[in-house]
Formats: structure tokens, sequence, C-alpha cells
């Protein structure tokens, strides 16, 4: 079996693939629209999300090409919240992923017009009858996707971490909270939509959800430990951004010592939720210790 870094490298081409037929160029005055999304969707990236969507399906036999349409989905999503994370209004970046921002490479104005068309396209994308035969399947996957990315979910997040500089008392329930939404969120729709496109037993979606949830989390705790400690060169973006925000994190509520063993326990957390669907779950297993050790 190929190792984990070339099975991603697989399905990151092929959602790039897709996307690059989703995502079409355009004519006239709208060209500059269509570049832009296509600049921040088509763009570098481990495509992580789409991964799990296709590993956590094909584990349960779901069909393929639905598998790739709601990783492409999801995918947009991701970027969009991207384009509008960096926007000065927010974040402030003027790098994501080792090259400029959105509204760096083409204006304020484009890059919130090509946040906005990217949400409606992943909504498209999942809602077209070759996503899934059955339409209440399609409809279930519109409305979790709605619920992972909307105001009870990453916006919802994000509203909360860009307040964060004000608020006082925060504590790790707070911030286990803040990161559920903003992060987790689409990373557990994520898993859960291989599942739902399989048509997976409860007992099957019961496990993948505490998988998810444990992952979305451990990928939050390396975030904030690479900003404590990354290099710019390595890490694609901006570090030490928190520290100088006096933004409350899992590193300064637990230091980094306990931010990386907190994440080490929710490692092994997530694995035991996999035990239900053994050796098939090994791909998923990886992705566990991939996110643990990432360094970008």
């Amino acid at each position: 079996m190929a190792s984990f870094q070339a099975q991603l490298e697989e399905s990151a081409d092929r959602v790039t693939v897709a996307l690059d037929a989703l995502l079409a160029r355009a004519d006239g005055p709208e060209a500059r629209l269509a570049s832009a999304m296509r600049y921040a969707a088509l763009g570098p990236g481990k495509r992580i999300r789409p991964f799990l969507t296709l590993a956590a399906g094909r584990m349960l036999g779901a069909d393929e090409r639905g598998l790739l349409r709601a990783g492409c989905a999801i995918e947009c999503i991701h970027a969009y919240s991207l384009i509008h994370d960096d926007l000065p209004a927010m974040d402030n970046d003027d790098v994501r992923r080792g090259r400029p921002t959105v509204h760096i490479a083409y204006d304020e104005a484009t890059a919130i017009l090509a946040g906005d068309a990217l949400q409606s396209a992943a909504f498209e994308i999942m809602a077209g009858a070759d996503t899934h035969p059955h339409p209440s399947v399609r409809l279930a996957l519109v409305e979790g996707l709605a619920k992972a990315s909307g105001a009870r979910g990453m916006a919802g997040g994000q509203m909360i971490d860009m307040l964060s500089p004000t608020r006082e008392g925060d504590d790790i329930g707070v911030l286990t909270r803040l990161h559920r939404m903003k992060t987790g969120a689409l990373i557990s729709f994520s898993v859960e939509a291989g599942a739902a496109l399989a048509e997976a037993s409860s007992d099957a979606r019961h496990a993948l959800e505490g998988y998810a949830h444990d992952l979305g989390l451990i990928y939050q705790i390396v975030d904030d430990l690479l900003d404590a400690e990354g290099l710019p060169s390595i890490a694609g973006k901006a570090v030490n951004k928190d520290a100088r925000q006096g933004k409350t994190t899992f590193v300064t509520i637990l230091g980094v010592d306990g931010a990386r063993e907190r994440a080490r326990h929710l490692a092994a957390q997530a694995k035991e939720y996999l035990a239900l669907f053994g050796s098939s779950a090994n791909i998923l297993k990886s992705c566990v210790d991939f996110v643990l050790e990432r360094r970008s």
C-alpha cells in the first residue's frame, strides 16, 4: 500500500482536477471574479478535508464520484473562509500558503465576491444529482454543510475568535467550544459527509463523529503550536500573530508542553473511536498522526 503522504497527494491531485472542471474559466466582465475563485481554490494545499471525505466514504463503500464532488464542495467552503479570514477587516494577512492572499493578488472587493461565489458554488455542487442519486441524501448533505459553515459552525467560531482580545477569564472549555465551531465543525462534516454518502449505520456514524471531533481539536492545537513556534518559511504564513494580538490559545492556557500532551491524548482517543472498523480504518488512523505531526 502507498504511504500516507502518497495517498494524501494523490487525493489532493484528484480534487484539484475535479475543481478545475467544476470552477470553469469565464470570459467577459466576470472573468476577474472567476480568476480569483480559481486562484483561491486551485492553489497549493493539502486538501485534508476532501481527503477525509474520500477516506471515510471509501471505507464504507460509497460511490467514488459522489465522494469527490462532496469533497470539492467542502474545499470550496474552506477556500472561501480563508479568503475572508485574510481580509484586512479580519486577520489582515498578506501571505497564505506561501503566496499573496487573494485581496493582495487582486483587490478587496474582488476577494469578497470570490469568497461569496465559492460559497454558492459549494452548495450548487453538493445539491447536484451527480453527488448522490437520492434527493434525501443530497438534502442532508446540504443541511450539514450549511450548519458546519454557518453561525453555529465556522462563521460563528470566527466571530468569537475576532472578539477574543477583549474577552476576560477564558478557560479551556470556552476555547474548545470556539475551535469546535471555527475549525472542528467543517472537519467533522468532512468525515460525516463520507458516511452520509455511504448511507452508513448509526453506530458507524457515531464512531466517526467522535473521531472527527477529536481530530478537529488536534488540528487547532497544532495550529496554535505552529503559531507559537513555527517558521514562516515552513508554515507558509505569518507566525506569532496570536501573541501579538493577545489572543487566548491552547498554548497560552496549557503551555507548549501541556498543549502537546493534550494533542497526544486526543490522538489516542480519536484512534479508539475507529476500533469498530478494524484495519479498514488504518488510513484514518494515519491521518491522526499526520495532523499531529504537521509543520505547516
